[in-house]
């Protein structure tokens, strides 16, 4: 999974750079409500990419509360010795 892969999604779904999984699924809504090729107006193509995107996003977010290693951390967090706390 790569960083531009994750910022493509972010703005595929319009959402800033701090979320939660609760904001995430808000916003998948709202766009699937607009999208959905049920819809009058509806885009199938579009709805492919918001699907693509927040897939994507889900799966960062529920491999993000396993992944602190030293490396993720440190980009996280560049000024912080907060891991140095921790023993593994």
């Amino acid at each position: 999974m790569k960083y531009e892969n994750i910022v493509e999604a972010m703005e595929i779904l319009g959402l800033p750079g701090m979320i939660t999984r609760d904001d995430l699924k808000k916003r998948y809504r709202e766009l699937a409500r607009r999208y959905h090729p049920d819809r009058v107006n509806g885009d199938s193509l579009e709805m492919e990419k918001i699907n693509r995107a927040y897939e994507l996003l889900s799966e960062y977010i529920d491999g993000f509360r396993y992944a602190f290693d030293e490396e993720e951390f440190r980009k996280r967090y560049p000024h912080s010795t907060h891991s140095g706390k921790f023993r593994i």
